[in-house]
């Protein structure tokens, strides 16, 4: 997928992502949540406005600067809000947008459906040896 991130002509502060979306709704709603990353941290932020730090100790396997990128990228698409206090020290927090949180059902849909896959793997793995056959 070919994601290009152009500056505006303010100073770059402003960003516009054009994200391929050229074939069907599908494809456009991946290209705007997928990953590893977006779908965890719009889940984690389905409870209200976090600190990067924290949405960092929630996505504990992403590293900063994957959190960073990522997040930009949602920005940039307007599904989270980016808001900066003018504190020492810097205080930043993100929060759903109102398109983000039009996502919610998708993301609680799968979040059930990965514990009910969870349920159905763990039980499959437990004791059932009588369908396990070894070569």
């Amino acid at each position: 997928m070919n994601d290009s991130i152009e500056a505006s002509a303010n100073g770059g502060k402003s960003r516009n992502r054009k994200a391929q979306r050229t074939g069907c709704a599908v494809e456009v709603t991946m290209s705007v949540i997928g990953g590893v990353w977006k779908p965890l941290i719009l889940f984690h932020l389905l409870e209200g406005k976090l600190r990067f730090n924290e949405l960092c100790r929630r996505v504990s396997s992403a590293t900063p600067r994957m959190m960073t990128l990522q997040l930009r990228e949602l920005e940039a698409d307007g599904i989270i809000n980016r808001i900066v206090y003018a504190e020492v020290p810097p205080k930043v927090e993100y929060e759903l947008t109102a398109q983000g949180c039009s996502l919610e059902p998708i993301l609680l849909t799968m979040r059930d459906w990965g514990e009910q896959f969870q349920e159905t793997f763990e039980s499959n793995d437990s004791g059932d040896s009588d369908n396990n056959v070894e070569p």
